[in-house]
């Protein structure tokens, strides 16, 4: 999934313009011919700095305080690292080797943390700057896992497989994993009483403490062909995934964990969808071009020809634009969502990820 962060540099105070959508915002772009990370003002679409990111860069976030970004190093399975990047003083920080968490792209930071997938490894993860380690690792045994989506409050996960054509939704749930661990006997794990319940005051083992809580429950959902790009509706009631092999989109049903309509909107090779901030539209590209929807009716409003979309959408988050990375032109184009015209554009060698920017 396509992720947005926000930053303000020293020195863009001059750059801003009456038209500039917040104070110290930026358009983040990847061009993977290049290897860079472009910072650009969306006042007037210029770019500002180009950052060197490493082999075959795929996706970029940014931390809360807009102060970090990363970049998942893709290779198709054969990379293993993210490029962590100083956005204030524009240039690279360090690399995250992954070790065999393989073939890293879809990325979302939330609750401080960077969460990944992993599609060589058929696992998501989540990687934690401030102790400097991977700390939590789900595997989804489904192929080539490849964007995913973390609720705010970090209990649910939705991620696309697109190789096995299916959706993964994962969610938390409270108490203890069901049965002991393999060769330990039935019973109360080592300095529990019975039941699992604490032992009486002093019984506990020296040095023992509680199991940790909580398990997750993962439902795997089938969709349609080539499914790779999707996004949640802002109400968080729905996940619509592009199914780049059918050129279909399923509508999932998130509280029923299943598919409620396949709309067959033409858009063969879709491989992102966006909602605009309000719900009222989503984008999907289609390589071809540009598919704008009618959320609320489910069809079709408006298909722009010449934006040949095949990587990130990112959309401003006061509505008033959409970016669209277009690879084979060589541009990320923007999108007027009053009038959905393009507007304008920003030079950039085969852009995939996008991201919006504003330091706190």
């Amino acid at each position: 999934m396509t992720v947005v962060c926000a930053l303000a540099l020293a020195g863009w105070a001059g750059a801003q313009t009456t038209a500039y959508p917040a104070p110290g915002a930026a358009l983040l772009a990847l061009s993977k011919q290049d290897h860079t990370l472009a910072i650009v003002n969306p006042a007037d679409l210029r770019v500002l700095a180009r950052i060197p990111v490493g082999d075959d860069p795929h996706e970029v976030v940014a931390s809360a305080d807009g102060k970090t970004a990363y970049v998942s190093n893709y290779g198709f399975g054969a990379f293993h690292t993210l490029t962590v990047i100083d956005l204030v003083g524009q240039k690279p920080l360090t690399v995250v080797d992954l070790g065999a968490l393989k073939g890293p792209h879809g990325l979302v930071f939330a609750l401080g943390k960077v969460w990944f997938t992993a599609e060589a490894a058929k696992a998501i993860g989540s990687y934690d700057p401030v102790a400097g380690k991977i700390d939590w690792i789900m595997g989804t045994g489904q192929n080539r896992t490849h964007m995913l989506y973390v609720f705010p409050d970090g209990k649910r996960i939705v991620t696309t497989n697109v190789n096995s054509a299916t959706v993964t939704v994962m969610e938390k749930t409270e108490g203890r994993a069901g049965g002991p661990p393999f060769g330990m006997p039935p019973g109360p794990p080592p300095g529990m009483g019975p039941f699992g319940s604490p032992p009486p005051d002093g019984a506990r083992s020296p040095g023992a403490q509680p199991p940790p809580g909580g398990d997750w429950q993962l439902t795997v959902i089938p969709v349609g062909r080539g499914s790779e790009g999707f996004d949640v509706s802002p109400d968080g009631k729905e996940a619509w995934v592009a199914n780049a092999g059918d050129g279909t989109v399923s509508v999932i049903d998130l509280a029923q964990k299943k598919v409620t309509a396949t709309l067959k909107v033409n858009a063969p090779g879709a491989n992102r969808l966006k909602f605009t901030p309000d719900g009222k539209l989503a984008l999907v590209t289609a390589g071809s071009a540009l598919v704008v929807l009618d959320a609320a009716a489910r069809k079709e409003v408006k298909r722009l020809a010449t934006v040949h979309g095949s990587g990130g959408i990112q959309m401003q988050p006061d509505g008033a634009r959409a970016y669209v990375a277009c690879g084979r032109d060589g541009y990320v184009a923007a999108i007027d969502l009053k009038t959905l015209e393009m507007v304008g554009k920003v030079d950039v060698a085969g852009p995939d990820g996008l991201a919006w920017a504003v330091r706190q």
